[in-house]
């Protein structure tokens, strides 16, 4: 009885997982994710990074969603702040909304508006990086 339960969890969980990536596959993700573009002074499509949504509770580290042209999410990002990268601060359990990640980059960031502070990008990648060409432009 209790590897039936077990099992019926698991099966649940990784339903929910697969339900909310698929809840953020396509732009506009539902609330509360707000475009970028709309809350801070940036254009709507940055080229290498695409469109970009946010939970505003949870800047400046995020996680942001980005979207190609075509409305379809690309990447999670999350922009860390440098100050708080020390040994009293953990940034745990980074999510990855969009579900399964093929591979992750890391960059300094001088800052921009709506994080102004000099912070590092960790760029979940949901596409291979030969589809990363899907928001050079």
């Amino acid at each position: 009885m209790k590897k039936l339960a077990l099992a019926v969890a698991v099966t649940m969980a990784s339903s929910f997982c697969a339900m909310a990536a698929s809840d953020v596959a396509k732009s506009p993700p539902p609330a509360p994710y707000e475009q970028v573009s709309k809350l801070v002074k940036l254009p709507d499509f940055l080229p290498g990074m695409g469109q970009l949504f946010v939970n505003p509770a949870t800047l400046p580290a995020g996680p942001f969603l980005a979207y190609d042209h075509d409305g379809k999410l690309v990447s999670t990002i999350y922009m860390l702040p440098i100050k708080e990268l020390n040994p009293d601060k953990r940034f745990d359990n980074l999510a990855a909304p969009g579900g399964n990640v093929d591979h992750v980059d890391v960059y300094y960031n001088a800052g921009h508006p709506g994080v102004p502070e000099p912070h590092v990008h960790v760029v979940l990648w949901h596409v291979s990086a030969t589809d990363e060409a899907r928001v050079a432009k």
